[in-house]
Formats: structure tokens, C-alpha cells, sequence
């Protein structure tokens, strides 16, 4: 059956340009400017200019020529049943990493999809490998000049990536890089990190030749393979010790000073796992180049510590600290890797507030394997497990990234409910900022 034209509306903004013009929802967007729209990409651009024709399509039919005056860049305030107007593309590789193949059945198809989309890449910050891009997909970004486009490099030697994605195409791609550094397109990269393959010279490689992409190219992560229990069958990886991290940093602060003295910048950035691993402290706001990489865990402990600090500093200099005279009893649950430093904070609080006591818990992740130490792959069945026979106090906080986004429902279909219930006790979802953290435990005081 051949496809049906257009995009359909699923939603109007209230007071939109959208509403204005009588468009709704079940409506068909046919072309802006003659012009057919393939995905997002064509939308995003299309819609830009201040004056804009707009073929729309009822249920029964009808279409309607509707002619639009704007300010520049104004959305129409219309959203699509499909967030990029096309279908997902899935990832075609078989990265000796994947983090998807070593995880469990029996969970959510949605958890189970590997996405390696240009289109999320500048919607929503994914990293793509390039294999999945074909020309047209270059010649639109660079048309477009969508960015940033977050690449996903791992190692910087052809013949080692298509080993370590199992693509042929794989070291090829990376010419793309070329076209796109050409156009002045702005681009972030990663580099996944496995012991003995990529690691050591090749790493030094890596960084070399990605340093001539600057300044196009302006922010490299370093992050070490997450390891789960459920590895039968895939490639044989060791996980990093703490000296294996403290070469990773060496090479890296060796980095970073060389192109901080010729361009400015830090560039190749080290997630926080490394320092941890390594027992080495984290380095200053300053060395973050404006925490390009908080999505891949760059410097996000060093935010979370500097913003409870000045918030906590604010609190003092205003007198806004309140007078806590009665006992407070709480709790905090978090993953192993944040365990020092939410524990120094709840220190910090308790100090100020005599009266308040938290407890802070850090869980094991028993659901993955005891390797997974960040927050954002607990499971609701590791908290409940590990917290029910533990002192709680009168609430429970619990960081927001262990939810599925924009829900009350862990990585394990587990809800938030639920756990309240069992536990019986009152839970607090915490944003990621140490404000935010800092108010939670405020918030809840008498």
C-alpha cells in the first residue's frame, strides 16, 4: 500500500500561529513553500523564514493554501505523531561494547532499540557512529547547517573501528567527518573506551588526529565500557583498574594542557568515572570548557558539588538558613559511583541543621552486575531490596535520572508508587542540580 502523503498533527499549542490559522489536530501538513517535507530536518529549516506558505490537508480532504507572516524562526506550534515526521533508524553495528547487547530479556522493547540517528543527534544530543548517514543526510545538514552533530568516534584508526563496530563501512565513514568539518559544521565527539583495544597508543592516536577538526570539533569525551553481568557470548572485555584510569588521565590532562596553550580550549574531556576509579581528585569548573559533555558524564559531579556549594554559601550570607528545632530523619538512595559525594553534601546539611540526620545508602547494582556504578541504571527492585530493612525516616530521596523520562516508573516497569508503598515511606524525586538537592532536603523541613 503506498504511504500517504504529508505529516499528521497531533497536537496545537494553544495561542500558537497554528490555532490562529483553524489547524488541528488529525490535520495533514503537506508542504511549506511547494516544498514536500522529508522529516524533521525540512521542517526545522522550512519554517524559519518570516513569510511562509502552508499546504494543509483536513480528514475529509480538503486542502487549505494558508499563508503565513511571522517573526523569523517562529514555530507554528504544531507537534507531529512522530517526533522526527519519519521512521527511527536503528543501528546496524555490532559494537564489541554495546551496552544493549548485554542486557537481560524479558524487558521493554523500547529498551532493546539501537538508535543511530543523525536526526536525534541535533534534536536531542544522541551519538551517531556515521555508518547510518548516507550523502543525502550530509548534503542536508550541511545545507541546513544543523548542529551540533554528536559523533560517536571510539578510535580514529579505520581498520581498528571496523572492527570494534563489526562494519566494513565503518573506518570509511569517517571521511564524513571531513565534509562536515569542511562546511563549518559544529560537531562534539566520544570515545568509548575498551581495555586493550582502544586504549593506551591508539588512544593517543585517537586524540591526535581529532584535534585537527578544531575548532569545529569541540568537545572530545573519554568514557570507560560499562560492563554488565550479562556478557555470554560477546566479546571478551576487562574492566579498567585504577591504574589502568590513571593512565587514561595521564594521557588526557597531557592533552588538554598541549591544546588549552594552542587554541584556548581543553577539548578532550574525561568523564567522571576515571577520577573516581583512579582516586584522583576532580578537576575545577575551569577545565570543563563550559560542560560540553554532561550528557556523557563530564564534570557533572564537579556541577553538582560547585552548585550545592554556592547555594549553600547563598543560603548563609541571606540568613535564609531556617531554624530547624525539631529531629528530621531522612534518607538518600543513590549508585555507587555518587555515593562520596552525596554523602560529603548530606555531611555538609548536617552540620548546618543540628537537628536534621539523613541516612545515605548507596545501591548495589545487583539487576546489571556490581560493574554498573552510575545512578541512571538502578532498578526499582535493587532500591526495594536493598532498602526495606534499612532505617528510612520520614522520607526517602531518590535521584531523578533512575525514572524513565517524564514518568514515575523505573528501568524495571517498577513504580514509584509501588516502592512507596512497600517501603512506607514518603518519596521525593531530586533534580539533577545541587540546588535542587539542597532545596529537597529543605523543602520537606518543619
Amino acid at each position: 500500500m503506498e504511504k500517504k502523503k504529508g505529516h499528521v498533527v497531533s497536537r496545537v499549542l494553544p495561542g500558537s500561529i497554528a490555532e490562529e490559522l483553524e489547524i488541528e489536530a488529525g490535520d495533514r501538513l503537506l508542504l511549506i513553500d511547494n516544498t514536500e517535507i522529508e522529516d524533521i530536518f525540512d521542517y526545522q529549516f522550512l519554517i524559519q523564514d518570516t513569510y511562509i506558505e502552508v499546504v494543509i490537508e483536513k480528514p475529509d480532504g480538503e486542502q487549505w493554501l494558508l499563508e503565513v507572516d511571522k517573526e523569523f524562526d517562529e514555530d507554528l506550534g504544531i507537534s507531529f505523531e512522530n517526533g522526527l515526521m519519519d521512521e527511527y533508524r536503528s543501528c546496524h553495528n555490532k559494537c564489541i561494547f554495546c551496552f544493549i547487547d548485554q542486557m537481560p530479556g524479558g524487558m521493554r522493547d523500547t529498551l532493546y532499540f539501537k538508535d543511530d540517528d543523525s536526526r536525534l543527534s541535533f534534536l536531542q544530543g544522541n551519538y551517531v557512529t556515521l555508518t547510518n548517514m548516507s550523502d543525502h543526510d550530509i548534503d542536508r545538514i550541511i545545507r541546513y547547517h544543523l548542529a551540533p552533530i554528536n559523533i560517536s568516534f571510539h578510535t580514529m584508526n579505520p581498520q581498528l573501528r571496523c572492527r570494534m563496530l563489526n562494519n566494513r563501512f565503518a573506518g570509511e565513514a569517517l571521511k564524513k567527518v571531513d565534509r562536515l568539518f569542511d562546511a563549518g559544521i559544529a560537531m562534539n565527539g566520544q570515545i568509548v573506551l575498551c581495555k586493550g583495544v582502544n586504549d593506551g597508543a591508539e588512544l593517543e592516536y585517537s586524540i591526535s588526529k581529532l584535534t585537527g577538526y578544531l575548532p569545529y570539533l569541540e568537545s572530545v569525551s573519554v568514557v570507560p565500557v560499562g560492563l554488565s553481568r550479562y556478557r555470554e557470548g560477546l566479546y571478551p572485555l576487562e574492566p579498567f583498574t585504577g591504574e589502568d584510569a590513571r593512565e587514561v588521565l595521564r594521557i588526557i590532562h597531557g592533552w588538554q594542557e598541549k591544546v588549552y596553550r594552542e587554541q584556548g580550549t581543553h577539548f578532550v574531556h574525561a568523564s567522571d568515572e576515571w577520577y573516581i576509579l583512579a582516586q584522583e581528585e576532580l578537576p575545577g569548573e575551569d577545565r570543563y570548557d563550559g560542560y560540553l559533555q554532561l550528557e556523557n558524564g563530564v564534570g557533572m559531579t564537579r556541577l553538582l558539588l560547585s552548585e550545592f556549594d554556592r547555594e549553600r554559601k547563598r543560603l548563609r550570607q541571606e540568613r535564609q538558613i531556617p531554624d530547624l528545632s525539631v529531629r528530621e530523619e531522612m534518607s538518600i538512595a543513590t549508585g555507587r559511583l555518587a555515593y562520596p559525594y552525596i554523602l560529603r553534601m548530606a555531611e555538609n546539611m548536617m552540620e548546618d541543621f543540628p537537628g536534621l540526620h539523613i541516612h545515605v545508602y548507596a545501591i548495589r547494582n545487583d539487576f546489571f552486575g556490581e560493574m554498573i556504578t552510575v545512578s541512571g541504571l538502578l532498578t526499582g527492585q535493587d532500591i526495594l531490596a536493598q532498602l526495606k530493612d534499612k532505617v528510612l525516616g520520614r522520607r526517602l530521596l531518590l535521584p531523578q535520572n533512575v525514572l524513565r523520562s517524564r514518568e514515575e516508573v523505573f528501568l524495571d516497569d517498577l513504580t514509584v508508587e509501588e516502592l512507596k508503598n512497600t517501603l512506607q515511606v514518603e518519596i521525593n524525586i531530586v533534580k539533577s542540580s545541587g540546588c535542587d538537592f539542597m532545596q529537597a532536603v529543605l523543602g520537606g523541613l518543619s
